[in-house]
């Protein structure tokens, strides 16, 4: 499996591309980048300076992933999403000199394995987004999001539970949660979605 880069993308020498990884037309990828196996980035997406992605990620259109974001395996960032990386952002510094690299320090969004992340969501910096949850189209991330869960608007909110397929659970009571897709059950224990043995 070879890695596939379209001619208009501009790819940092120093980025890191895991076999079967594809990059296409007029996306970014900064150096120090690093990317796992048959990951996809989608035209005019920006990956930032040392951002680290888990294999099979999904990067569609226009989405930005900024530094230091780290991506688990399996992790899709749907079209115009944005990863951001500045709690306090200004283009200039309190005595009016434009702001340099050195005059802040980024925090990046880490995103665990198979979450999603859906079309024009925004996740502040340093969130943390759990297993297998979503970010609904249009969410705004202001505070870390548990495993299995679906949150939605701005700021984003729990709606419920989702499963691996991302198909919302049913709920069968006694704290305990059935997808519909696959049949697996799952526990609510302390407030935390759980899958059942």
């Amino acid at each position: 499996m070879t890695v596939t880069v379209a001619e208009t993308a501009d790819v940092d020498a120093r980025a890191r591309l895991g076999r079967g990884t594809a990059v296409w037309h007029l996306a970014q990828i900064r150096e120090h980048a690093v990317l796992g196996r048959e990951c996809v980035v989608g035209r005019g997406a920006y990956i930032g300076t040392g951002v680290w992605l888990g294999d099979r990620c999904k990067i569609q259109n226009h989405a930005l992933v900024y530094e230091p974001a780290r991506l688990g395996d399996g992790v899709f960032v749907g079209p115009g999403a944005i990863l951001t990386n500045d709690r306090y952002p200004r283009a200039i510094t309190a005595d009016g000199r434009l702001k340099r690299a050195d005059d802040w320090e980024p925090a990046g969004v880490n995103v665990d394995d198979g979450a999603s992340i859906g079309a024009g969501s925004v996740c502040l910096p340093g969130t943390h987004i759990g297993r297998w949850s979503v970010v609904a189209a249009g969410a705004v991330v202001t505070r870390d999001v548990p495993d299995y869960a679906l949150v939605m608007g701005n700021p984003a909110r729990f709606h419920t539970w989702v499963g691996p397929d991302g198909v919302p659970l049913v709920d069968d009571g006694n704290d305990r949660w059935r997808c519909p897709a696959s049949e697996r059950t799952f526990g609510v224990e302390q407030g935390l979605l759980r899958a059942l043995t």
